[in-house]
Order: structure tokens, then C-alpha cells, then sequence
């Protein structure tokens, strides 16, 4: 693995860690930034995917984007297009005032970067 491929699981692993314990908090939810994390975890992962083959990409956080480029080195990641599509308006829609995201919507960010997780990590090699 390239060593910036690491760097970006690395980050990756950091949302990761964030979005589970946001989830997961009763007292003073943090709600938003677990959406976010999870956002967050899920583009890393892809842009992981993206540098450990060698494909040039643009600073974009829209994840379908980063699917199709990721599809043609890795065809076989059509299967998680529902769960990015889930996970893409986390990036922005409860980063501003007028959305805030509820208890229930956590943690379906979560289970959702957990789907995206464990399918880069598998093509990695790494363990889940």
C-alpha cells in the first residue's frame, strides 16, 4: 500500500472513531457531527481507494463522484452506490443552521459507513 494511500485510511479511521462516538452520546447529542464523521469516513476510504491506484482526482466530497472514478479501477463497488447516496448529504446538510440531524439518522450514518468501511477495508487487505 502506498504510504498516502495509508495517510487517508488513517484519517479515515479518525471519522470513523468520531462517528461512532457521536452516535452513541446521551448527554449533549452530537447528532450532526456523527452524520458528518461518518460522511467524512467514507469519503476518505474512496479517496484511499483513488490514490492506491493511481487515479487523479479533483478536492471534491461529493462520494458518487468519487464512486464512478473509484469504478474504474474497482468495478465491484456499484454494490455500496446506495449507501454513499445515504451518506453524501451528511457531508453538508447538517453542517449549517436549518437541519438538525436526529438520534435515529446517526446512527443509520453510522451503519451505513460501516457498510462502506468494511468493503475498503476488505479490498485493502485490512482487517474489519
Amino acid at each position: 500500500m502506498t504510504p498516502e494511500a495509508m495517510e487517508w485510511i488513517e484519517k479515515a479511521e479518525e471519522d470513523w472513531v468520531c462517528a461512532q462516538e457521536d452516535a452513541r452520546r446521551r448527554k449533549h447529542p452530537t447528532n450532526n457531527a456523527a452524520c458528518f464523521h461518518a460522511q467524512q469516513c467514507a469519503e476518505k476510504y474512496l479517496k484511499a481507494r483513488l490514490q492506491e491506484a493511481n487515479v487523479v482526482f479533483q478536492k471534491i466530497h461529493n462520494l458518487l463522484d468519487l464512486l464512478t472514478l473509484v469504478l474504474a479501477a474497482e468495478p465491484g463497488r456499484n454494490a455500496l452506490q446506495s449507501d454513499l447516496a445515504v451518506l453524501n448529504n451528511y457531508g453538508v446538510d447538517f453542517r449549517y443552521p436549518g437541519k438538525s440531524a436526529t438520534k435515529a439518522q446517526a446512527k443509520a450514518a453510522v451503519n451505513h459507513c460501516r457498510t462502506v468501511r468494511k468493503a475498503a477495508r476488505q479490498s485493502f487487505g485490512l482487517p474489519v
